[in-house]
């Protein structure tokens, strides 16, 4: 019986652990450069700016779809609305 429950808390410890890298994993995205070919600039991709795309989508009456996956002129239109915005998040390199 002590044989078990040692099995039983090491599998527990072990989900445990598990769980907590892909909760994290999950919660720390990383930042990265995304080019605006319309504006000739770059723009540092991150929750905060995934945030202003969650509300140009409601804004716009868009269901959610990952920028990369939307078309051309969507695209256009999104950095088009994010150039009009006054909290701007550029890179300027």
């Amino acid at each position: 019986m002590r044989h078990t429950d040692r099995l039983i808390s090491s599998l527990l410890l072990i989900a445990a652990l598990i769980s907590q890298v892909a909760i994290t994993g999950c919660a720390a995205r990383a930042s990265y450069r995304v080019y605006d070919p319309y504006y000739n600039d770059y723009h540092r991709w991150d929750d905060h700016e995934a945030g202003f795309y969650v509300q140009w989508e409601g804004e716009t009456h868009r269901e959610h779809r990952d920028f990369d996956k939307r078309e051309k002129d969507e695209q256009n239109e999104y950095w088009t609305w994010r150039h009009g915005r006054s909290d701007k998040v550029h890179d300027k390199h």
